[in-house]
């Protein structure tokens, strides 16, 4: 460790657990429903309400290109607390310049958006940003009749030349690198002229569950939707031209932000409640109740909380993360931990993501010593008595967390850049830290 590094401020020491963890915490919503819900709203034919949003930096700057482009978001307080947005939508407009940041949602869910908007408006973002694939939307909006200047790169920075309106109608789009290619299009699909038909032709199409919240959000909008899940046509999805109601939506726990809080119930042999839990949801983090049980834990649940137990024994697992795969940092953290090896799979996409996830963790994982190999489309760990060190996190929130659950079990992890938890999860440290009863730890 260089003696630069051991004085730079953007590196947080991962408190180790003092014991078993047991504690009550409270996840704040979902980045995944906020940012549907403010397209949704903003589409609608009247006001609506996002009730208890997640404030991070994806979700406000969701919030800043949809002001931009003319709608009005007033942000209040609900009476029993927590935040309350007021969405009253307006005549989409441009010229806007739109920042992106690197946040999946808001490169891809907007281009459709923008293309309604009268005049043009301009994307721009983080430098990984101008990295991850953006051609699926491109193509399909051009099928659609956008006109879009992106000087052939089929990724940011682009400028979508909205004319007020645009067609619809039948398309196809290889959503193999994102499922959030096909939740673009269908958020926007209700304003087209013609509606949307929505055919996926790639070989594979990671993350359904994304998929399908975006269905049931705007069903609930009150959109008309045929979906492969009720028996349709598979790979493809229709959405019939309408107007979209306005709604008063209070915006679940994100459960994938949940994913090493109920880690350090496992790694630590304790118990973690974690608040709000949905009984039924369409998020991909309740996966974690079934593949963090396979890892040998418990739950028990209530229509108030989740409460996850560990035992003291973390298992390896073999499991296939297609569908969740923005819960595999945190897996892997645990598996890292556990007393046999682990298969993960079905993953691929994830070197498409805020970074190459695939490659830092392999990279991250091996210089604490696990024993980890790239697969095709997954990762082999096989454990190994692990030491403490610095653990990069490539600006990914994700890996930020997974370093921490590694911190738990293992004295002397430092976290690069632990704010880049601000993505999707605020206050990261202190909601840590206040889980242990520990000062905060900052190095």
């Amino acid at each position: 460790m260089s003696d630069s590094a051991a004085h730079s401020p953007l590196w947080w020491a991962a408190p180790t657990a003092p014991g078993a963890v047991d504690a009550t915490v409270t996840v704040p919503g979902s980045k995944s429903v906020t940012n549907r819900a403010l397209v949704l709203a903003a589409h609608s034919s009247e006001p609506g309400w996002v009730r208890r949003p997640l404030r991070s930096r994806d979700t406000v700057l969701m919030a800043d290109a949809l002001r931009a482009m003319g709608v009005q978001i007033d942000e209040t307080v609900n009476p029993d607390g927590g935040e309350a947005w007021r969405i009253i939508p307006a005549g989409l407009y441009g010229p806007a310049t739109i920042d992106v940041g690197n946040a999946g949602t808001v490169m891809r869910f907007l281009p459709p958006v923008a293309a309604l908007a009268d005049g043009p408006v301009r994307f721009e973002g983080d430098a990984r940003a101008y990295e991850r694939p953006l051609g699926g939307v491109i193509d399909a909006l051009r099928s659609l009749g956008a006109r879009i200047d992106d000087e052939g790169r089929g990724s940011l920075p682009l400028t979508v030349h909205g004319a007020g309106s645009l067609t619809g109608g039948a398309v196809d789009v290889d959503a193999s690198s994102s499922s959030q290619f096909v939740s673009a299009l269908l958020l926007s699909g209700p304003r087209f002229n013609k509606g949307l038909e929505v055919r996926h032709t790639g070989r594979t199409l990671p993350s359904m569950p994304h998929i399908r919240m975006t269905v049931d959000m705007l069903r609930k909008a009150g959109a008309r939707v045929d979906a492969p899940q009720d028996g349709g046509t598979r790979n493809v999805w229709r959405v019939t031209a309408g107007a979209l109601l306005g709604r008063d939506l209070t915006v679940e726990p994100d459960l994938s932000n949940a994913a090493p809080f109920l880690a350090a119930a496992l790694v630590t042999g304790g118990r973690v409640t974690v608040l709000g839990w949905p009984r039924r949801t369409t998020q991909p983090g309740d996966a974690l109740r079934d593949i963090f049980t396979r890892m040998g834990g418990s739950y028990e649940q209530t229509d108030q909380a989740l409460t996850f137990r560990g035992t003291g024994r973390v298992r390896g697992i073999t499991a296939d993360l297609h569908d969740v795969g923005e819960l595999t940092p945190v897996i892997a953290a645990v598996a890292a931990l556990a007393d046999g090896e682990s298969v993960l799979s079905g993953i691929a996409h994830l070197r498409l993501h805020e970074t190459d996830r695939l490659a830092a963790l392999a990279k991250e994982l091996g210089e604490l010593g696990c024993d980890v190999t790239e697969t095709g489309d997954g990762l082999r760990i096989r454990p190994r008595p692990l030491h403490g060190g610095d653990f990069h996190t490539y600006e990914d929130h994700r890996l930020a967390t997974a370093a921490a659950v590694l911190g738990l079990a293992v004295d002397g992890v430092r976290v690069e850049n632990v704010a880049t938890t601000a993505k999707t999860l605020p206050d990261f440290p202190d909601l840590w830290t206040g889980m242990l009863g520990a000062p905060d730890g900052q190095g």
